[in-house]
């Protein structure tokens, strides 16, 4: 059992999500940063889609009121056993009793908390992520409260390690851009010339106006061609609409199944986790890739993972 002593209405429970329900107008929700979640689980031996927490208000506190295993990835965020500081992506044993502590991030936006056996609150459909645009899964649909408590899963697992996984790529930050890579849109060639390579070329800036749903940015005016009236039509996260304001608009984990804004580009799968990252007022350059990349990116992340299985023992055989 844990209990939360501080935190945020947008602290939610999360795993990976309800994959495959577009069509019954569910989006696929789940963790923010896949990675960091995935990360987290394998720190644990937990399956890679058990239940954890995705904070993003902090300072966060939780108290263990038994001995359990958890692990901190994601957002580097100074975090705190009792008085004990804590490494970023790392596994360790907390004593009942004991109060985690998770600090304002210097790097990055959202931290994971991951626990061995998971977070057991009830499934639905599928899923123990919380929907809040819709007010399901989770805890009663909502985010953490103070003095909630949850009971952690009693499903046997292998004994974890105090160990972590040396991360190489740095969180975003506030002072640089972050790159993210994109393919082309289905409307990108009815954007201006000007656009395009504004699109491109300029540094945007998070809205404070955004959230699990969508990330607004803030940078110069896109302008069509002329104007284009569509029908709504499919959309998932990643997809980057352009409503009449001109300004950017990122589709995220809990993003509308269907919407009519023209699509400038698609932000690349490898690189959505990247994109979650991003804190408000932080920036981001988009770069374009083709499709063939992107794939390759996706393959590569993949084949990264394999191999942190296979430094933690998970993978029974590895090259």
């Amino acid at each position: 059992m844990i209990e939360i002593l501080t935190t945020g209405a947008g602290n939610t429970v999360q795993d990976l999500g309800r994959p495959g329900l577009l069509a019954l107008g569910i989006s696929s929700g789940g963790a923010m940063d896949r990675l960091a979640l995935r990360l987290g689980n394998l720190l644990l031996g937990n399956p890679e889609n058990t239940a954890s927490l995705e904070i993003v208000l902090f300072p966060f506190r939780l108290r263990v009121e038994e001995d359990v295993w958890l692990s901190i990835t994601g957002a580097d965020c100074g975090a705190t056993l009792d008085d004990r500081a804590l490494s970023p992506m790392w596994a360790v044993h907390a004593k009942a009793g004991e109060t985690l502590k998770l600090n304002p991030p210097t790097r990055g936006a959202r931290a994971y908390i991951s626990f061995a056996g998971g977070i057991d609150v009830p499934l639905a459909i599928g899923s123990r992520s919380t929907d809040l645009k819709t007010g399901f899964g989770g805890i009663e649909g909502r985010g953490l409260g103070r003095g909630d408590r949850m009971q952690l899963s009693s499903v046997a697992h292998p004994e974890p390690r105090d160990q972590g996984i040396y991360f190489p790529i740095a969180m975003p930050g506030r002072n640089e851009a972050t790159a993210i890579r994109v393919v082309a849109g289905a409307e990108h060639g009815a954007f201006t010339n000007d656009s395009q390579a504004t699109f491109l070329g300029e540094e945007w800036l998070v809205s404070p106006d955004s959230n699990r749903m969508g990330m607004r940015l803030k940078g110069s005016e896109l302008s069509l061609e002329q104007p284009l009236e569509m029908l709504s039509h499919g959309i998932l996260p990643g997809t980057i609409q352009v409503p009449p304001s001109g300004q950017p608009i990122v589709q995220l984990a809990d993003a509308n199944t269907c919407g009519g804004y023209p699509k400038v580009a698609h932000v690349i799968d490898a690189d959505l986790w990247r994109f979650a990252q991003l804190p408000i007022g932080g920036k981001v350059q988009f770069k374009i890739v083709t499709e063939q990349e992107a794939l390759a990116e996706e393959r590569r992340l993949e084949g990264w993972i394999s191999k942190i299985q296979c430094n933690l023992g998970i993978l029974a055989k590895c090259n």
